[in-house]
Formats: C-alpha cells, sequence, structure tokens
C-alpha cells in the first residue's frame, strides 16, 4: 500500500481527501502545517505529498524548497488557492512535480496523482535501460569549462564554490552537459525534463534557462555556457575565454 502524506490547514479539505484517497487504497497522514509537513517527511518515507501552498508557519513553497534541499525526491503535488501562473512556475521551479487549483474534485487530484506515478515509472524504466536522461546516476562527474557537476549528489560547483540550483535547474544543467555541443530544441527539453506536466506553459524552457544562466554564466547577458541558436533551441558548450 502507497503512502500519502496530506498538507492542509483545513481540516475539512484533509478529511475529505484522506477518505477519497484510503478509498483507492492508500495509507495517508494529514499535517496541518509547514513544519509538521517537513517534520514528517523527513522522518517518514511517502510516496506521495498533497501540498497546500498557502500554510501556518511555513508555506508550501518553503517547505518543497526545504525538502528538495534535503534531497526528498518525493513527487509533490501542489495545491493554489488561485489559478495564478506565477505561483505555478515558482511552485514547479522550487521542485514540485504538478500543481491543482482550488476548488477541485478528488476524481481529478487521483488522476493527476496517477498521471504523476506515470511518469515516474517511465524514468525509472528509462534509467534501467539507460536510454535517458537527467535522472540517470551512471556518471559521477561532469567537468565542463569552470563548471563541475555531481549528478549523484545534486551539487554543482563553479571555480571550487557550490551554487544552489532548483530541482528542475539542475536536472536542465545536467540534460545540457551531457549533450556538450549539441543543439537541443525546445520541444526536445519539455519532454526529456517536463514530460507533460507544463505542457500549457510554452515560455517555461526560455524561463528556466534564464534563471539558469543567471547562477553558472559570468555575465547572463552575454552566456558563454549556454548559447541561444536561433530558431533551433539552445547549445551548451565550453567558454571560448
Amino acid at each position: 500500500m502507497k503512502r500519502m502524506l496530506v498538507v492542509d490547514d483545513e481540516p475539512s479539505i484533509t478529511t475529505l481527501l484522506k477518505y477519497n484517497l484510503e478509498k483507492e487504497n492508500f495509507e495517508v497522514e494529514v499535517a496541518h502545517d509547514g513544519e509538521q509537513a517537513i517534520n514528517a517527511a523527513l522522518s517518514t518515507s511517502f510516496d506521495f505529498i498533497i501540498l497546500d501552498l498557502m500554510l501556518p508557519k511555513v508555506n508550501g513553497f518553503d517547505v518543497t524548497k526545504r525538502l528538495r534541499n534535503e534531497k526528498v525526491q518525493t513527487p509533490i503535488i501542489m495545491l493554489t488557492a488561485k489559478d495564478d501562473t506565477v505561483d505555478k512556475i515558482i511552485g514547479l521551479e522550487m521542485g514540485a512535480d504538478d500543481y491543482l487549483t482550488k476548488p477541485f474534485s478528488p476524481r481529478e487530484l487521483v488522476a493527476r496523482i496517477r498521471a504523476v506515478e506515470r511518469r515516474y515509472e517511465k524514468v525509472v524504466d528509462a534509467v534501467e535501460k539507460d536510454e535517458i536522461s537527467v535522472q540517470v546516476a551512471d556518471t559521477k562527474e561532469l567537468k565542463i569549462g569552470e563548471l563541475v557537476a555531481y549528478p549523484e549528489d545534486y551539487r554543482v560547483l563553479k571555480n571550487a564554490e557550490e551554487i544552489s540550483l532548483t530541482k528542475k535547474e539542475f536536472e536542465l544543467l545536467i540534460y545540457f552537459m551531457k549533450r556538450e555541443n549539441r543543439i537541443i530544441s525546445r520541444d526536445e527539453l519539455m519532454t526529456s525534463i517536463w514530460q507533460d506536466e507544463m505542457y500549457h506553459l510554452s515560455r517555461t524552457v526560455d524561463i528556466h534557462v534564464s534563471h539558469l544562466r543567471e547562477k553558472i554564466e559570468g555575465n547572463p547577458k552575454s552566456p558563454q555556457y549556454i548559447k541561444t541558436v536561433r530558431g533551433f533551441g539552445y547549445k551548451f558548450q565550453e567558454p571560448t575565454s
């Protein structure tokens, strides 16, 4: 039986979700604020986390960021009270895997859970077959220019100093570094990094590339690592000077 952590400060919502998820054969634990969520996720292994954005003590963004920094890779579905694209992008950048806008039906939530589950199963299958990707931990170290990345440890150094990246930024960087000097289209990045989770946010790749440039480039306005290839996508290369 798979275990689910449901985090929301409204008892009516947690009661409803617990009832419906248990009908789907999930074992459900409930937390009512961000601190409880962090403590539960760090002390217990869960298969999924359903996380409200607006929480007492620690909000959903910071809960997600803390868990990802602690290397907790449990899939997170974030609940938002408003249909705000900015909030959704921030949540996904912090490491959430999907989002759902309130009000929603329990059936829709279960459908989202199953969709995330299928994506994770595809990644696991691909890793086992050595077909892809950013999740593969077969390379201990990647070094290009002043950048050194450790895929197994989710760490990146530039000039021996650690760089703080979100989960998606890290996955994007590893994908680029493993394909040095190859032109990579936005569609390829969407398919490989996000799969179908952000199909309706057309500029998400450009936004993440921009944020990644700000962290790894000496001058993000004149990038040396991530080059834009007009009409095609991006190319990652070692700086020439």
